[in-house]
């Protein structure tokens, strides 16, 4: 049996990934990361899985990788980063 996910908002998953908030929200309009859930309110809310996603790009970033590059790596499919398993 597999255990839920705990869901985030925006503020505190981009704190447990360590990066801003800014940061997400830009990642989320490159469309580098998708919402766990989206609330009929509007309100994004991010599980386990996002935030190993958003540490993962952040890391990648980190070593000079820009933002956009890795987007184009995820579309061709040479990561599993958008929850496919390889």
């Amino acid at each position: 049996m597999q255990r839920k996910s705990r869901l985030r908002p925006i503020g505190q998953a981009a704190k447990e990934a360590g990066i801003s908030r800014q940061s997400l929200q830009y990642y989320i309009m490159l469309g580098l990361v998708e919402p766990a859930e989206v609330t009929q309110t509007g309100r994004r809310l991010f599980d386990d899985e996002n935030i190993r996603q958003i540490r993962i790009i952040k890391g990648l970033n980190e070593v000079g990788y820009p933002l956009r590059e890795i987007r184009e790596m995820f579309l061709q499919g040479h990561t599993d980063l958008k929850g496919k398993k390889k």
